[in-house]
């Protein structure tokens, strides 16, 4: 890498380690969104009593397969709605009950994806602190050489690299942090759209 992109690179590298910096005093947890692992059923759900852990609707292999549909996000809400709907007209006098067993599906797979989400960031987090030593390590091995050496120009290659990548990877951290957010606005709008056809 050229010499001129040195002064450069002192900006970015700043801006790598202020960031490191301010992420530290949240552990692992890189996102501006609060992190919460688990959803609250008492926040989403006014109807019938649910038990969680019961894991009864998984029974009933008509109320797991619309469950796995309502919480998979490539189906519109407009597809869920519709579903929703038509489950609710053709459940008979068990209505309230299988509503319920529905919305316990639902929301303990929308849970689920959404603790792996979580886990997922916070691992990512971890890998842009080990990066962001390596980078704040190369850059303090470049302050202390200053020679026009091969040796240096690798590690200035080196440098920018990382950087580049870190740079890249807190980009992407910022769409993959809305996940759990959009999730549990969707595991609410449609535990909405379930209250709405009990009796």
């Amino acid at each position: 890498m050229p010499l001129r992109w040195s002064s450069k690179l002192g900006f970015v590298i700043a801006g790598v380690l202020s960031t490191h910096a301010a992420h530290s005093a949240e552990a692992d947890w890189p996102c501006v969104q609060r992190r919460v692992v688990e959803l609250s059923v008492a926040q989403m759900w006014a109807g019938p009593p649910v038990d969680t852990t019961a894991n009864q609707w998984r029974d009933d292999p008509g109320i797991a397969s619309l469950a796995r549909t309502l919480a998979s996000r490539r189906t519109s809400l407009e597809k869920a709605s519709a579903a929703i709907e038509d489950f609710g007209n053709s459940a008979g006098p068990e209505k309230d009950e299988k509503l319920t067993l529905l919305f316990a599906g639902l929301f303990e797979l929308i849970n689920a994806e959404r603790r792996r989400i979580i886990n997922g960031i916070e691992r990512y987090a971890r890998k842009q602190k080990d990066l962001a030593r390596e980078i704040s390590e190369t850059s303090r091995n470049l302050r202390q050489d200053t020679k026009p050496t091969p040796e240096r120009t690798a590690l200035e290659q080196k440098l920018y690299w990382a950087t580049r990548i870190y740079d890249e990877r807190n980009r992407a951290l910022t769409y993959v942090c809305e996940s759990p957010v959009l999730l549990e606005q969707r595991a609410y709008a449609l535990a909405q759209e379930i209250s709405r056809h009990l009796k």
